[in-house]
């Protein structure tokens, strides 16, 4: 998931956006993650930039085979990341190369952001093996 996350750094930022082609968001990024990594499931659509639950977050990941680990785990390449960038905001970003990969609204482009993540980290997700 690292690679491909990598690979779409440069991608227009577009909320629900779903193709590297057409834009992405946060959920979209994560979507062609996921696909590299032949798990299909059915992405959710229709949000707002705002708002959202972590429960309903936490249980779409865990129903698609992702373990929740605390935010203070050791990181991991290729694993998702939920933060928290506001009080009303939840976003994804994906560990790759001591950094993350996150569809950035702001800057209107998938980027790779060096070192720390830019905001709390609420939640861990990383694909178990069978």
């Amino acid at each position: 998931m690292k690679e491909k996350a990598l690979s779409l750094c440069g991608c227009e930022f577009r909320l629900h956006g779903r193709h590297e082609h057409f834009g992405l968001d946060c959920i979209g990024l994560a979507a062609q993650c996921l696909c590299a990594a032949d798990l299909e499931c059915q992405i959710p659509n229709g949000y707002s930039i705002r708002g959202g639950s972590e429960a309903t977050i936490n249980g779409f990941m865990t129903d698609i085979g992702f373990k929740r680990l605390a935010p203070e785990s050791a990181l991991c390449e290729g694993d998702i990341i939920l933060v928290r960038p506001s009080p009303i905001q939840w976003h994804f970003m994906i560990r790759a190369n001591d950094g993350f990969v996150h569809a950035h609204a702001g800057l209107g482009k998938v980027v790779f952001c060096p070192g720390d993540a830019p905001w709390p980290i609420i939640t861990i997700f990383r694909l178990m093996e069978d």
